[in-house]
């Protein structure tokens, strides 16, 4: 993706921050000679590698987490605001008319690498983590696929 260098955002951290706040990554990968892409509500663990690891679930039925293999590279899009910036905007373009439309967005690009898990045990912590996280601004948030208000 080109970056135009007054927009780039070296800042590390800016760029975490947007995907707690964005967490819905689209999962990009690309198997048998053909891109998929995936909507999928992803955890960052800041705290595992220098760049954090993204952790996801998908249904079973979803077959990405079969069409992929260990190590394939992938890449995780989370997009926050976009707005259209009309030419008309700029007090220059009724003299000049050289301005041109354009986009402004927030959005990250991760680049990695995949690992599937497909032990239980795993699987398990890793939707209750999701579930939590999601659920923390509910009222009678869902605790481990229950209700919290004790309707267990």
């Amino acid at each position: 993706m080109y970056v135009p260098p007054h927009f780039a955002v070296p800042d590390r951290n800016t760029l975490l921050d947007l995907i707690e706040r964005h967490p819905l990554g689209i999962l990009v990968t690309h198997s048998k000679g053909t891109l998929d892409a995936n909507h999928i509500p992803f955890e960052l663990d800041r705290s595992k590698g220098d760049k954090g690891v993204l952790n996801c679930h998908v249904a079973r039925k979803n077959r990405v987490w079969e069409e992929v293999a260990n190590g394939d590279e992938v890449l995780v899009i989370f997009r926050a605001a976009d707005a259209y910036i009309s030419p008309n905007w700029y007090p220059s373009k009724h003299e000049f008319h050289k301005q041109v439309p354009t986009c402004n967005y927030l959005v990250v690009h991760a680049h990695g690498r995949i690992t599937v898990r497909d032990d239980e045990r795993h699987v398990r912590r890793n939707v209750a983590k999701l579930t939590h996280m999601h659920e923390a601004s509910q009222p009678g948030p869902v605790e481990d696929g229950r209700r919290a208000e004790g309707l267990h």
